[in-house]
């Protein structure tokens, strides 16, 4: 019995020790989740469902009307008990017929709204995709800078404890010994401000995300690096033109101007009326009639939806070249961006490069200093510098994965992973 109670206890520690498990998730997966779940987003979809509806309204075709009359109705009759006797019932049915393909037209002009506002909420997704990448970003550099304090705070805790050795054995002074003290404080507070900044990242993430997980039971994962060779520029620009959703909507605007102009003109047209109708001619012929009403356009031709629209097309073709030169731009400034910061890490990387460099320099110095044959402050210089490369690196990669974003989002999809 208690093996049973026993086994029932760890069993539910086991299954509470997995659901407080932490939960990493890789860019795609966050991706996927804003998706799923930003307001915003969500919204903007009740947006294009909204623009289909009116498709429907558009297509539509006019109702008939009916009209039902009883007339000649005499209850003050010399014979009052037939006051029916001479009365002129009537059926009248008429219906309006629209000429020159208007019902068409309003419906092509529907479906091309709805295709701007699928590409506006495209446009709306591009831009929080760029603040969502970015908190990713940041989250991830937050995790590396918080690393790299960690390694530090580790490699200068086990040379402080060396030295600790070497004082008690006389090898070295107080005073070098309390300098070395001093500067792991310096580590200590590095590695507690990078535990408050990656904190704070994956809060302000947790926030575009509009998810409620506690922050010690999140986490991001992702390559924290750069490449070493893009694309060149005309082809960013090539793709850029095909896949931005703004210019696709300002393109879409020009098509929607020339159909509601179309549109327009088709209004200008007279739209008749047919009707027929039924009745009895007392005392007893049945009758039916036929007409047509035609409307005189003599002052009112449309005029001014006319013009309206003619100048409507000239205003998103301006929008529309606008747009064109805002797209060249970004992608101009983004690409520049992100080569200035490949030839910035290039450097550091290779046996050669800054990162090798420093790390060769801490640990021929530690060896040096170690041995009596180095002097303290070229120990701690060579500590101080082997960290401000390691967290300049780090910074570099951050700003390079920015400027990707930045490039990504410029040309309207992921080029740069």
């Amino acid at each position: 019995m208690r093996r049973s109670i026993w086994r029932i206890q760890i069993g539910v520690f086991l299954g509470s020790c997995l659901c407080q498990a932490q939960s990493t998730l890789t860019w795609q997966q966050v991706k996927d989740k804003f998706e799923a779940d930003n307001p915003n987003l969500r919204a903007g979809v009740l947006n294009i469902q909204e623009s289909k509806a009116e498709e429907i309204t558009a297509f539509l075709r006019p109702n008939p009307n009916l009209t039902a009359g009883l007339d000649q109705l005499q209850p003050f009759n010399i014979n009052p008990y037939r006051p029916f006797a001479y009365a002129f019932p009537l059926v009248a049915f008429d219906y309006l017929h629209e000429r020159q393909h208007k019902r068409e037209l309003r419906l092509e002009s529907a479906q091309k709204g709805t295709s701007i506002a699928e590409a506006q909420q495209l446009d709306l997704e591009r831009t929080l995709l760029f603040n969502l990448r970015s908190a990713f970003v940041m989250t991830l550099q937050a995790k590396a800078l918080l690393a790299s304090a960690k390694e530090n705070l580790d490699y200068f805790g086990k040379e402080l404890t060396i030295n600790r050795v070497r004082f008690k054995a006389g090898d070295i002074a107080r005073v070098d010994l309390d300098r070395l003290v001093l500067q792991r404080a310096q580590y200590e507070s590095d590695y507690q401000t990078a535990m408050v900044n990656a904190r704070t990242a994956k809060i302000t993430l947790l926030m575009l995300l509009n998810d409620r997980t506690p922050v010690d039971r999140f986490d991001v994962a992702g390559p924290f690096e750069f490449q070493e060779r893009t694309m060149p520029l005309d082809e960013f620009h090539a793709v850029a033109l095909a896949a931005r959703p703004d210019l696709k909507a300002a393109v879409e605007t020009v098509d929607k101007a020339g159909t509601d102009h179309k549109l327009a003109v088709s209004n200008g047209s007279t739209d008749p009326t047919f009707g027929m109708d039924l009745g009895r001619n007392p005392p007893i012929t049945i009758y039916v009639g036929f007409s047509v009403n035609i409307p005189l356009r003599i002052f009112d031709k449309n005029q001014g939806e006319k013009l309206r629209t003619e100048i409507d097309i000239t205003h998103a073709q301006r929008q529309k070249d606008a747009a064109e030169a805002q797209v060249f731009s970004d992608v101009d400034s983004a690409y520049f961006t992100v080569v200035s910061s490949v030839n910035l890490l290039l450097p550091y990387k290779g046996t050669d490069g800054y990162l090798e460099t420093a790390t060769r320099i801490r640990d021929a110095m530690s060896f040096a200093y170690e041995h009596g044959h180095a002097a303290l402050l070229d120990y701690l210089d060579a500590q101080r510098d082997y960290r401000a490369t390691q967290v300049a690196y780090i910074n570099l990669v951050g700003s390079y994965l920015s400027a990707a974003s930045q490039l990504n989002t410029a040309v309207g999809r992921e080029v740069i992973q």
